[in-house]
């Protein structure tokens, strides 16, 4: 039974590109969301109690870890500077994670246990910025 498992697991094909079914979702978030910051304000800084410098590095953080995160990818895909494709996805993922964790922060949940479980997209996102900050353009 076991063997007839493993070889009919063995005739699955092997997709290599199934990381752009993570990463172009991510993607469309952080730059819809850096975009509809724009035009930046005082006010919609203040609406956040963040300062009005700190609000412009998360509109760049956003649409920066958007597109790094489609051309690390494409560099990749196409086979032109692998690792600058994968030092751009990692560096990508990891400023995903620092701006969902200053949302977290901003937030301010009751506990763990109401952002894990009723902040779902902002658990997601994380998750999503994790698997490519460790993970980078590696299929393998």
């Amino acid at each position: 039974m076991n063997l007839n498992l493993e070889k009919l697991n063995k005739k699955f094909p092997e997709f290599k590109g199934s990381n752009w079914l993570i990463r172009i979702p991510l993607a469309i978030v952080f730059i819809q969301q850096g975009l509809s910051k724009i035009p930046f304000d005082k006010s919609s800084a203040e609406a956040y109690n963040l300062h009005l410098y700190l609000w412009i590095l998360v509109i760049i953080s956003e649409l920066f870890a958007g597109f790094g995160l489609l051309f690390g990818g494409v560099l990749n895909s196409l086979n032109i500077l692998t690792w600058i494709g994968d030092l751009l996805t990692r560096f990508a993922g990891t400023i995903i994670v620092g701006v969902i964790l200053g949302v977290i922060v901003v937030t301010n949940p009751d506990s763990f246990y109401d952002f894990v479980f009723y902040d779902h997209i902002h658990v997601m996102l994380l998750c999503g910025g994790m698997f490519f900050a460790l993970r980078g353009n590696r299929v393998k």
